[in-house]
């Protein structure tokens, strides 16, 4: 008998549901599943190996989250990207992330910082790319990088807030995947996340925040030059067809 027939006949509707939005979640924001690209219920019935009923439910739940859009009589679409879009999430998260990041200075306590550090140094000596010739995504890397940035805002005392946050960072993640290959080799990134760090530990919150603040502009910067790029490219290719 099929193992997996027998897992997936244990699972509830709701734990199905949870799994599947997770799994298109994921492929949304790492632009596996391109930007403008629909949705078709035939092709993530197959691939997703779900029914209707938890892949609707999945569907819906990501557009309340603004990375799916539904159209009347048309069906499901990842959300496009757009310059004005990026804009206006980097804007708002840095409003909100320099926030956060102040209430969590003020809140500081010795533990914390133990964290940061301890965050900072896993970070730090991991390896952006899995290869040292050609950029290619180390997923431990995103997951300490993610905590990292979370453990700054963490002791701001107001879950919503973090909240808030989280989803900005998701949406921009997007955003990064699309860009990722050629910034990675001229950011010194890992420079940015240790001035932060030393302004936190130095109890200097105005740096503190402008540093987190220009963090953000750089990856917009590089991003919107990325794809302003991209789409100059797509405009003299169309021109000479």
């Amino acid at each position: 008998m099929n193992v997996n027939l027998l897992k997936k006949g244990a699972e509830s509707p709701a734990t199905l549901a949870t799994s599947i939005y997770e799994r298109l979640k994921a492929d949304i924001l790492s632009t596996r599943l391109e930007p403008g690209r629909k949705l078709q219920l035939r092709f993530l019935i197959e691939y997703y190996d779900a029914g209707q009923t938890p892949l609707r439910e999945a569907l819906n739940r990501l557009t309340t989250e603004d990375l799916v859009i539904g159209k009347e009589q048309r069906g499901f679409f990842v959300k496009p990207i757009s310059l004005d879009e990026l804009y206006e999430l980097t804007k708002t998260r840095c409003w909100v992330e320099t926030l956060a990041l102040r209430e969590s200075m003020t809140n500081a306590t010795p533990d914390w910082e133990e964290a940061l550090l301890v965050a900072h140094h896993r970070l730090e000596r991991t390896p952006r790319s899995l290869n040292a010739e050609q950029f290619e995504d180390n997923p431990e890397w995103e997951r300490l990088h993610r905590a990292f940035h979370a453990l700054l805002i963490g002791g701001c005392g107001s879950k919503p807030l973090i909240g808030f946050c989280e989803q900005l960072a998701d949406r921009l993640y997007r955003y990064r995947a699309l860009s990722i290959r050629k910034a990675f080799r001229v950011r010194k990134v890992n420079d940015e996340h240790a001035a932060i760090l030393k302004a936190v530990l130095d109890r200097d919150t105005a740096e503190a925040e402008r540093l987190l603040q220009l963090h953000y502009e750089k990856t917009a910067d590089i991003i919107r030059a990325d794809l302003d790029a991209t789409n100059n490219g797509t405009t003299a290719t169309q021109s000479e067809a």
